[in-house]
């Protein structure tokens, strides 16, 4: 049914006057004749009395009433669909690694909500072979993460530097030092993430290029409680120094001297999907001022 006869008749039924819907419409008093006569026709029953002083039928109503709603929810869907095309709304499935999660997503997205209110986002935290298999599958949109193992239906873009140091006890041997090299951490305790963690991939290349050395290792499997079995005492950890905004009672932290452990991390999305839609293109420059350019890779 068209959305513009139904509001003419709304008028209509409101005001009493086709003069007075003519002039609200900007039409001629002769359209608006004919869309009254067009609307009753397409339903088959006389919706006004005309003469001196225009009366609903019966039918009109009933019609009138319970067209209410249908042009309210029309106009709606009308508006929720420019919103669509113009980027204005949407859901984005968004999948981001730790500590970014945490420590830097919650802030960039109260801004970013607030300047696009009617966009949803879901947040599904997990590492980065998980969320690029996530995207492989179609089960998220757009991904914050270290660079991934790349392939030909991926493309990943840099927007900042993870930056890492290290923590220890304060009454730990390695505290005398300025600065930690990776031959010193040997014969010291070193907490370690799971093995599928790019960040312990990367720390163990850095071992190897220092030449292989061995170490005394205990595996926690959270790159966010590293912190706190440092605290306890466990041993040492390579940490990024975002999660040192406060430093635990007990610990210190020193800088990484020689080859650095510091990672790369940025959006991820599915080939097949880019350019991305115009929502996701909107977090995605969002992104990219809030990270990319308020950073120095």
């Amino acid at each position: 049914m068209d959305l513009k006869l139904l509001k003419t008749f709304q008028l209509l039924a409101n005001y009493g006057s086709f003069i007075r819907v003519a002039e609200e419409m900007n039409y001629a008093q002769s359209t608006v004749t004919i869309q009254i006569q067009k609307l009753e026709s397409d339903l088959g029953v006389q919706l006004i009395e005309r003469g001196k002083k225009i009366r609903l039928t019966e039918a009109g109503r009933l019609f009138h009433e319970q067209s209410l709603q249908i042009v309210k929810n029309m106009e709606q869907l009308q508006t929720n669909l420019s919103d669509f095309r113009l980027g204005e709304s949407g859901n984005i499935r968004l999948g981001v690694t730790e500590p970014t999660a945490s420590y830097r997503l919650p802030d960039i997205l109260k801004r970013f909500l607030f300047r696009y209110p009617k966009i949803r986002i879901s947040v599904n935290i997990a590492n980065t072979p998980t969320l690029s298999e996530q995207l492989l599958k179609g089960d998220i949109d757009i991904a914050l993460c270290s660079a991934p193992n790349l392939d030909s239906v991926l493309y990943f873009e840099p927007l900042f530097k993870e930056k890492f140091v290290v923590l220890m006890p304060e009454n730990h041997p390695l505290a005398q030092k300025a600065a930690i090299a990776p031959e010193d951490i040997r014969g010291h305790r070193l907490l370690i993430t799971s093995a599928t963690c790019p960040y312990r991939k990367k720390l163990e290349m850095m071992l190897q290029e220092s030449g292989n050395i061995s170490l005394d290792t205990m595996e926690i499997g959270s790159m966010m409680a590293l912190k706190y079995y440092v605290e306890s005492g466990l041993g040492i950890a390579l940490v990024p120094n975002i999660l040192l905004k406060t430093v635990p009672i007990g610990t210190t932290v020193r800088t990484i001297s020689g080859s650095p452990i510091d990672m790369i991390s940025g959006i991820l999305v599915k080939t097949s999907d880019y350019p991305l839609n115009l929502a996701n293109s909107k977090l995605y420059q969002f992104f990219k001022h809030e990270l990319y350019e308020r950073s120095v890779l």
